[in-house]
């Protein structure tokens, strides 16, 4: 199976680890972001600054004024260790994608798969509010103003001029408006998500 024609159980398996990559590392989801508003990643180094070229006679218009860089902040990974820990609680969410299920049939995975879901489902419904970027209905047409929120509504297809866009919606996006996680106990060690089962 080529890497553009992955099944169900392997989209699921990228879908959910780069879920946790993304939310443990910042400048990954940054550039994430980036990729996603079709923005170029950062070069490793600075380009060349060319040698100063004598400005002519005539009066030239002042530059811009230069946007200070966003300020970038490294994340703390308790939550996604905790949200973690609560997946695999609920739904053996690690057991499952460490598992090697090139022997299982579909039918077994598909029956397993439920039960993730299931327990994934629960788990963010309790512990999440999730809701809609867009209210409209897939496939509305719709029109995006200029200065529309490019990190909420991402253009795909034929992407050409500038705003205003006339679109249909192919997904409606996903917010998280609150979070519920469990208060952390300071002796609780958070990397364990799943203590080993000893039985006597």
């Amino acid at each position: 199976m080529t890497d553009s024609n992955l099944s169900f159980v392997g989209r699921l398996s990228v879908a959910v680890g780069s879920f946790f990559a993304i939310l443990g590392d910042s400048s990954l989801a940054a550039n994430v972001r980036r990729l996603r508003e079709g923005a170029p990643l950062p070069e490793s180094a600075a380009a060349p600054v060319a040698a100063p070229v004598a400005a002519p006679a005539a009066v030239q218009p002042a530059p811009a004024p230069v946007q200070p860089a966003p300020a970038i902040e490294a994340a703390s990974p308790d939550s996604a260790l905790q949200l973690l820990g609560l997946l695999q609680r609920n739904a053996r969410f690690v057991d499952f994608v460490e598992e090697n299920i090139a022997g299982y049939s579909d039918a077994d995975i598909g029956a397993a798969a439920r039960l993730v879901h299931e327990g994934c489902r629960t788990t963010l419904r309790e512990h999440f509010t999730i809701e809609p970027v867009r209210n409209e209905a897939e496939g509305s047409r719709i029109t995006l103003a200029e200065g529309f929120d490019a990190g909420a509504v991402r253009l795909t297809g034929n992407v050409v001029g500038k705003a205003p866009f006339n679109g249909s919606i192919a997904h409606r996006g996903w917010r998280v408006a609150d979070v519920r996680l469990p208060k952390l106990v300071k002796t609780h060690d958070v990397t364990v998500i799943a203590p080993a089962e000893v039985e006597l």
